[in-house]
């Protein structure tokens, strides 16, 4: 199954003033969290998952957008970010969800 999620990262996003002053980029670890709220969904705790690999292309900047893309086979998950505008692809990688017992 397949899904997508656009977001925009604000101007003045505060992890931006330290990384890195005078060029200021999001930090991977936001793309990820982001990427693990999509999954979520609204309203929900991000799934317990591995991280599999990760691959971080080119930088997201603030003020850009981006578009999640996600797609599930069973406990296994591909996912890849790209800039809103230009479809520039900026991160790519795959999870698989925890499963746990009922």
């Amino acid at each position: 199954m397949r899904h997508s999620l656009e977001l925009r990262f604000p101007s003045d996003h505060p992890t931006a003033a330290g990384h890195f002053p005078g060029n200021p980029i999001i930090p991977g670890a936001v793309l990820l969290d982001e990427v693990l709220l999509a999954l979520a969904g609204p309203g929900n705790d991000a799934p317990g998952c591995t991280i599999r690999s990760a691959k971080f292309l080119h930088p997201v900047r603030p003020g850009d957008g981006v578009v999640i893309r996600w797609e599930t086979d069973g406990a296994d998950i591909k996912f890849e970010c790209r800039l809103r505008d230009t479809e520039r692809l900026v991160l790519t990688g795959s999870m698989q969800i925890e499963v746990r017992a009922r």
